[in-house]
């Protein structure tokens, strides 16, 4: 326990340090409520998608489904209710869908049986209730039942309607009831989702045959008898199968979107560790006088700990509120990203949740005190007799940079071998943790080094002030140089993903021009960024060959299929056409070899994703594909690029597909005009041939620029997350000048007083803070591109199996060092002001 005399002093100090106890906060505050905005739209984004899982599962236990999109034969249902004796089954159809009138929603409609519903989902008895009679919900064609949000965000009212888009079609929604959920748990779980009687939702997909799954509640015995009589073409899993396999979609994506979030509490420990250095620095006498009186090393070095932990938890507390806020942004940011690339997710709100708070809460302290643990350590072991000299703390502060460079290249190679060891994503984020700690440890050495090399260039340039200016870089190496490691730091980091980014879109940008060939695009809009679940009726392609100016027609089919690694996506080409032949780019195998075995054997190839997350061999390996006559083993005979998923996608031959599968569907269309058409004009009247239905009518040009948009889209976020973590350095970079300058209150007024004018004291000062940006920005640079090479070749590849095409924009480069010294001049200016309102005879008389 400290006593009450100790506690006092740190008080004494914190109130005679505003400044810097104000910026040291306002850096612990940032750290946390970046963390916090991540963390929080992760969160939200799961808790949302698990309300909607278990508002559709309810108390199933298991689901019979199908080996394809069209789902699971309605006979197979009576078979297993009424000839099996399964009575605690119920059939279900789900439909995706967009209502442009209302706003454009994703909306998810659950076609269900309201008798058979009863032990699965309680939204036609129990707790739950309606303000209507069924009656409407039976026998109005395309009925609905929505949840109090969806009708109180949009006005509606029973008997209302909206239009909804599936697949090609604009159907008229008419709204019979409102659902009163039991709970608010439910009351979100309906957002966007709505309920249609069974029969209404096949017909709606035009499927009156086939049901999307049948719901089932089983014992353990129930489940093996009843998977040994079910045919071939469906299968028995259990219903959090769906639900997992669609979460392990963005574990990756929130991975990343972590690990960068973290960054900015990195910076910030550099902060932190500035400003409790420089009060060990300023008190050094104090504490010398302390321990001299019989104050311990434990007592004193648990002192310099408290104060760090207080100063954490109200930086802590404010980056609460704070994160709280950048996390609504965040939220939309996710959520956006998920429905563009993943699937359907609506988050009406983000409630902070103590876990989250309390993780942002510990992450600050213990960075915090991790931050404080060397100066104070340094604090409590130095002599009482050390402690009172002036020059004491830099002398051992220059005779350990050495080691500190020693330190860093260790720690550098220890990331480097944690990259390499193992497969995993999150010992790769470990690696290149260490090896950016590694380097900014390496700083103060670095820095060292650079200011001795320019001092004489400096003096013959600029003169004196020049090499005073570099001199006084070196002898607060504890303090200069722990500013340019966190400057360095983050300007590194954005030249990292810079590169990675612009990389990544040159590659994607390469891939489009490759893949997007044909004049004119048609398609359904996709829902919830899973183009399997878009079906066109095959009447498509007839009426579109029949529109003059039409040269060419070739459709592609997009299908969800079973396999023996779980759900895939099977991409059906027309392996006949010399066009489609050229629409990819093979990872590995011979084109011309691949390409004809694709018409003449039970041969497949798979996205380069798919083989890196499944572990296949480039050629030579096999996948078992469940098709309608039960699973079917398929050989693997090449791996193409495809930036389209990063789960990764199969690609068969349409004869193959039709040979094993019934159904006879596509997803979109590629026109080709003919010769000496107007591909505008071609595009105008292909839409007056398909006006009424949903179809969207795309020229090359527009799609090309969509995907764009949509990638730039997804990297939003990391855009905001980047610029917070200069944010940080910033302020890192003012409160260590800010601490500087008041050190060297009596060494510039005595200066003053020598002749040095104001305006040479500001050349000296932005000279001072060039070189210390100038310093950062140099070092960011090889360590930019180091973060670069990990990012795209390790990062990249296990969080999502893409190939990168590595691209060095020099400009970047060029920027990261205007950055860095812009930044460190900007930081000086309020520092000098305040130092310039203080006169000579009040700064020489300071002790």
């Amino acid at each position: 326990m400290l006593p009450s005399s100790l506690l006092k002093t740190a008080l004494r100090d914190a109130v005679r340090r505003p400044w810097q106890t104000g910026l040291m906060i306002l850096g612990v505050a940032l750290g946390v409520a970046v963390v916090i905005a991540i963390d929080l739209a992760n969160t939200s984004a799961n808790r949302a998608f698990t309300l909607s899982a278990e508002a559709i599962t309810g108390k199933t236990t298991h689901q019979i489904v199908g080996a394809s999109s069209l789902g699971v034969p309605l006979e197979l249902y009576r078979q297993v209710r009424v000839e099996w004796g399964y009575r605690l089954s119920a059939p279900v159809v789900e439909v995706l869908g967009l209502a442009p009138e209302l706003d454009h929603q994703p909306l998810r409609i659950l076609g269900v049986d309201a008798i058979a519903e009863a032990p699965f989902r309680n939204y036609f008895g129990g707790q739950s209730s309606l303000n209507v009679d069924l009656t409407d919900f039976y026998t109005q064609p395309n009925a609905i039942l929505i949840g109090p949000s969806l009708a109180e965000n949009y006005q509606l009212e029973i008997g209302d309607g909206f239009n909804l888009q599936i697949n090609d079609r604009i159907e008229t929604l008419t709204v019979a009831g409102i659902l009163q959920p039991a709970d608010e748990g439910q009351r979100r779980a309906l957002d966007n989702l709505v309920l249609m009687d069974v029969g209404n939702a096949q017909k709606l997909l035009t499927r009156t045959d086939y049901l999307t799954r049948i719901d089932l509640i089983l014992s353990e015995a129930e489940v093996r008898a009843l998977a040994e009589r079910l045919p071939g073409g469906v299968r028995l899993q259990p219903a959090t199968a769906q639900a997992e396999t669609v979460a392990q979609l963005t574990a990756a994506f929130q991975l990343n979107l972590t690990a960068l979030s973290l960054l900015a509490l990195v910076v910030g420990m550099f902060l932190i560790y500035n400003t409790i250095m420089f009060s060990v620095v300023q008190r050094r006498r104090e504490f010398g006088i302390l321990r001299s009186l019989g104050v311990t090393e434990p007592q004193l070095f648990a002192l310099i700990l408290f104060e760090a932990g207080v100063v954490a938890l109200i930086g802590g507390a404010l980056g609460i509120g704070l994160g709280w806020l950048l996390g609504q942004g965040a939220v939309r940011l996710v959520t956006q990203t998920i429905n563009d690339l993943y699937y359907v997710l609506s988050v009406r709100e983000a409630p902070l949740e103590a876990l989250t708070v309390l993780k942002g809460l510990g992450l600050g302290l213990a960075a915090s005190l991790l931050a404080a643990a060397a100066p104070a350590l340094e604090a409590a072991t130095v002599p009482p007799v050390t402690m009172t000299q002036r020059s004491s703390f830099e002398d051992r502060a220059r005779q350990i940079v050495p080691w500190l460079g020693v330190i860093g290249l260790t720690f550098c190679a220890a990331g480097v071998l944690l990259l390499f060891i193992t497969n995993s994503l999150i010992t790769a984020f470990s690696g290149l943790f260490l090896i950016v700690i590694g380097l900014a440890l390496s700083v103060p050495h670095a820095t060292h080094l650079l200011m001795q090399l320019i001092t004489p260039l400096l003096k013959r340039t600029v003169g004196v002030l020049g090499g005073l200016a570099a001199r006084t870089v070196i002898k607060a190496i504890s303090r200069t140089s722990v500013a340019i490691a966190a400057l360095m730091v983050a300007v590194s980091v954005t030249i990292g993903v810079s590169v990675m980014i612009a990389s990544f879109r040159s590659t994607v940008i390469n891939w489009l021009d490759l893949t997007l060939v044909a004049d004119i695009y048609i398609s359904a809009p996709v829902v919830g960024g899973n183009q399997n679940t878009i079906t066109l009726s095959p009447e498509v392609k007839t009426q579109v060959a029949a529109v003059p100016g039409v040269g060419a027609v070739e459709t592609i089919r997009s299908v969800q299929v079973e396999s023996d690694t779980g759900p895939v996506s099977l991409v059906v080409a027309d392996s006949q056409s010399r066009r489609s032949a050229g629409l990819y780019r093979y990872a590995a195998g011979e084109p011309e070899q691949i390409w004809a075995a694709m018409n003449t054997e039970d041969a497949v190839l798979v996205s380069e994703p798919f083989a890196f997350r499944n572990n296949l061999p480039p050629q030579g390996g096999a996948l078992t594909l469940t098709t309608d006559s039960g699973p079917r083993t398929f050989q693997v005979i090449g791996v193409y690029y495809d930036y389209a998923s990063d789960q990764g996608r199969v690609l068969i031959s349409r004869a193959l597909y039709e040979k094993y599968w019934a159904d006879r569907e596509i997803s979109g269309v590629a026109v080709y005009a003919a010769q000496g058409a107007d591909v505008t004009q071609l595009a105008e009247a292909l839409r007056g041939a398909l006006s009424g239905t949903a179809l969207q009518v795309q020229v090359n040009r527009a799609l090309r620029e969509q995907a764009l948009v949509v990638f730039d889209r997804t990297f939003a976020i990391t855009d905001a997350l980047r610029i917070l973590a200069v944010i940080v350095a910033f302020i890192g970079v003012l409160s260590a000048l800010m601490a500087l300058q008041l050190e060297r209150a009596r060494e510039l007024a005595t200066l003053q007083a020598l002749g040095l004018t104001t305006g040479q004291l500001w050349r000296l000062t932005f000279l001072e803070t060039g070189l210390m940006g100038l310093a950062a920005g140099l070092f960011s640079l090889p360590t930019g591109y180091v973060l670069a090479l990990v990012l795209v070749y390790v990062i990249n590849l296990r969080s999502f199996g893409w190939t990168i095409e590595m691209q060095i924009d020099w400009e970047v480069f060029a920027q990261a060092v205007a950055v860095s010294v812009l930044a460190a001049v900007l930081a000086a200016i309020y520092p000098m002001r305040r130092l310039l309102q203080t006169s000579v005879a009040a700064a020489l008389r300071q002790e």
